[in-house]
């Protein structure tokens, strides 16, 4: 197939998109981890108890029903975008990114359910991206809108997910372990779908299942070091200025990993490499938008242009907000990249297509953006200046205005981002 005009760039860019989410199917993770290792069961006279949390909780729990035998229950928390009526067990949507009332119950229903567990009982933990707001327990001291003021100055913050999720386990009842102190003595088998780039299980949906990221004291110095800690409401402050000794686990979950951003990239490399050459270029793109921003561009430039060439990403970038527009990582670096690209000219035809793989992009319907050469002259026609929009983080504006908007609906998975720059030939 060739890719040459910015029509087929554009429609082979989104199939190798699509086929990195295909690759992080949550059913289909979890059937082919438990055809090879059958889902544990309760002890005589015990039940099963499955708590599904994350965009992709109902999928995984659709599957793990399939497979478990005698008496149990079953509790669902996602997004309303990913719900799903799932036979057999009770499904509740809470709020993401911002943690809502919805989500506060749906946390306190989750700890009734593992203090009620007995030793003979086996949970069963489903574990997906999202999870982390759309479950918050607060510790004692806090408010739902503590937990909302914290929640909005870390994903405006500049700071990673790991980083992030240090702070909220330590806000946090049911973060960083939660899932073994109110499940004790029963033991924990989970099965996680992680949207972490290094798959630390512990930062996936802030750890519910593992140890914590850090002390008490890490998290206290990762918000002064990072600048946001006089913006923390007074009650977060004040726990967090505790001495509190490190949290211990009584018992250790059986965690085990069943898709990753990884998986789904080497999925878009084999799709691309049916299409023309191709190159992962890296399977850790973090940092600022604007710093990856330019380390794609500097790809794009060092790349030969004899052939059609598929340049592919995966990560988790973050964004500083200075301004007050709406928009998502993807969407803010893939308008970083047009207008770059614009300003110092990538040859010949390209697109470039960044797209969270759980199809939304911060508080917006849009998954991410393409863009191509044509964008940056688009947003200038409809009247609009796009440097101006990108100081005011309003990337979803330009990019409606220009039409480059990935719209994908919820996928019902999560594994962070991909990210594709398809390079036409420039012979």
């Amino acid at each position: 197939m060739t890719v040459q005009s910015t029509v087929s760039l554009r429609d082979s860019a989104a199939a190798i998109f699509a086929e990195a989410v295909a690759a992080a199917d949550p059913a289909m993770s979890l059937r082919q981890r438990l055809q090879s290792d059958p889902l544990p069961s309760p002890e005589h006279s015990g039940r099963s108890i499955l708590i599904a949390i994350g965009k992709a909780a109902p999928a995984m729990m659709e599957e793990a029903l399939q497979h478990v035998q005698g008496d149990h229950v079953a509790l669902i928390v996602t997004h309303s975008d990913n719900w799903n009526e799932v036979p057999g067990a009770t499904v509740l949507t809470s709020g993401h990114p911002i943690p809502n009332e919805r989500g506060l119950k749906a946390g306190r229903q989750i700890i009734a359910l593992l203090s009620a567990a007995r030793k003979q009982d086996q949970i069963i933990a489903l574990i997906s991206g999202g999870g982390s707001a759309l479950v918050p327990a607060p510790v004692d001291g806090l408010t739902l809108s503590d937990k909302i003021a914290v929640n909005e100055v870390l994903l405006s913050s500049g700071l990673d997910i790991v980083r992030m999720n240090l702070v909220r386990q330590h806000l946090s009842q049911l973060k960083g372990g939660g899932f073994l102190r109110h499940g004790s003595p029963a033991p924990i088998t989970a099965y996680i779908l992680s949207d972490v780039i290094g798959d630390d299980i512990r930062a996936v949906a802030s750890g519910p299942t593992a140890s914590p990221i850090g002390s008490h004291a890490d998290a206290r110095r990762t918000c002064i070091e990072a600048g946001i800690w006089h913006r923390f409401p007074k009650a977060a402050r004040a726990h967090l200025e505790k001495s509190i000794p490190e949290r211990s686990i009584a018992v250790e979950a059986a965690n085990n990993l069943i898709g990753s951003n990884t998986i789904s990239l080497e999925a878009a490399f084999r799709c691309a490499t049916q299409i023309c050459g191709a190159e992962i270029v890296s399977d850790a793109l973090i940092g600022d938008v604007s710093d990856a921003a330019e380390q794609i561009f500097q790809a794009a430039m060092s790349a030969k242009f004899d052939q059609p060439t598929a340049l592919l990403f995966g990560g988790e970038t973050t964004v500083r907000l200075t301004g007050t527009g709406c928009g998502g990582r993807n969407q803010e670096l893939a308008l970083r990249v047009a207008q770059l690209a614009h300003e110092r000219t990538i040859p010949g035809n390209w697109v470039f297509l960044s797209g969270g793989t759980d199809g939304r992009d911060g508080p917006t319907p849009a998954a991410g953006a393409m863009v191509d050469a044509g964008t940056i002259a688009r947003i200038h026609a409809s009247g609009h200046d796009p440097a101006s929009l990108l100081a005011s983080n309003d990337s979803h504006k330009a990019l409606t205005l220009s039409g480059d908007l990935l719209m994908t609906g919820a996928t019902g998975t999560n594994v962070a981002d991909i990210q594709v720059l398809l390079l036409g030939s420039n012979a």
